[in-house]
């Protein structure tokens, strides 16, 4: 197959599909690869890099109309729209649901959509977007860092335990990866650090990572506000149901909040979690409610792109070198977590979530092959 890998343009997004080593296995493997001249760039990767590999530089256009699948990191924009046709593959994190007129664009077309981050493996979890989620986690807890800086608007609070202080205070909700991805980092730099889950047996792991220099509460009413009374720094990294109306924090519950402290949404869905929380971007990464100040950018791996792209790539590579080899009906059938990335297919909408989202009718997967 001809695999296509288009420059990335949402703004400020500095990852590519694949590292030069990744396309160097796609080559081994049988398959073209042809990328767009400064697809790399952003992530340390020249265009030579990627011609040493074997691959050829292309333009957008001829990438699009010439690959059977186009291997991403974000969704399409619309000028990408007109380029989907019924034959082609798409590759990619979609976040479809978040996309109506890019949902729209898929059905029109009949192309293929898989996204990466409903990818579920063996034991139930999502190996595609684990890698993104850590780093999505430590990056959260470094905006924390910078956004408490007096010349960032911050209250000039250092995140760290200095003699003779008290330590700051980080709460951080949601015990999976990327809340371990900010607790690591929280407790490495001497903070106080709470973390609320539901979920009992991932605070006793937690527990046990840190050696019990956290403490470790079930995220219910009373904890949640007991704990938002004593942050300096709240870190969401848990992501909300999208077909849930209510929120885990409403804009009511910020006046519990200490004045000039900061929120980190790593999730950062719209109306999700933390009703207050709207996406933002590298360029203009803050805003203030209710003198809360909130960090929501919904790209924070791209801050750190080359460690980004090294990790996705290995991570995404061994399923699409699968759907290159087998096709898009064999690779699915054979694995039924890599089925339930499937968001589009020859014009019906296949992840429920989106279709719930944006009422619209759902073609259950197993239905269709």
């Amino acid at each position: 197959m001809i695999i296509g890998i288009p420059k990335e343009i949402k703004p400020f997004e500095y990852r590519v599909a694949v590292t030069p080593e990744g396309v160097a296995e796609i080559i081994q493997n049988g398959h073209k690869v042809l990328i767009e001249k400064n697809a790399g760039i952003g992530s340390g990767f020249s265009d030579a890099n990627y011609l040493s590999a074997g691959a050829e530089i292309k333009t957008q256009s001829e990438i699009y109309n010439d690959s059977n699948i186009i291997y991403k990191v974000k969704e399409l924009f619309p000028k990408e729209f007109s380029y989907l046709r019924d034959d082609l593959i798409v590759f990619t994190y979609l976040h479809s649901n978040a996309h109506p007129e890019m949902t729209d664009a898929f059905l029109n077309s009949g192309a293929t959509g898989i996204a990466y981050e409903d990818i579920e493996d063996e034991s139930g979890q999502f190996p595609l977007l684990k890698p993104m989620s850590e780093i999505a986690g430590k990056g959260g807890y470094i905006a924390a860092l910078q956004f408490m800086q007096s010349c960032h608007g911050g209250k000039g609070l250092l995140l760290s335990n200095v003699v003779g202080l008290s330590k700051p205070e980080i709460v951080i909700i949601g015990a999976g990866v990327a809340g371990l991805g900010a607790t690591e980092l929280a407790v490495g730099f001497g903070n106080h650090v709470t973390i609320l889950d539901i979920d009992i047996v991932k605070l006793e792991t937690v527990k046990n990572l840190f050696d019990g220099k956290i403490e470790c509460l079930m995220n219910n009413k009373i904890n949640l506000e007991k704990s938002l009374g004593k942050a300096d720094v709240l870190i969401n990294c848990i992501l909300w149901p999208k077909s849930r109306t209510d929120h885990l924090i409403d804009r009511q519950m910020l006046s519990l909040m200490k004045p000039g402290s900061l929120i980190v949404d790593v999730a950062c869905d719209e109306g999700g979690a933390i009703e207050t929380c709207k996406a933002t971007t590298h360029q203009d990464p803050v805003y203030e409610v209710d003198g809360i100040i909130h960090y929501c950018v919904d790209n924070i791996p791209s801050t750190f792109a080359r460690t980004s792209t090294y990790y996705l790539s290995q991570s995404t590579l061994p399923y699409l070198l699968k759907l290159a080899k087998n096709g898009v009906e064999e690779a699915l059938k054979s694995d039924n977590g890599f089925r339930k990335g499937l968001s589009f297919y020859k014009g019906k909408l296949t992840l429920e979530e989106t279709a719930l989202k944006q009422n619209r009718e759902y073609v259950d997967s197993s239905n269709l092959f």
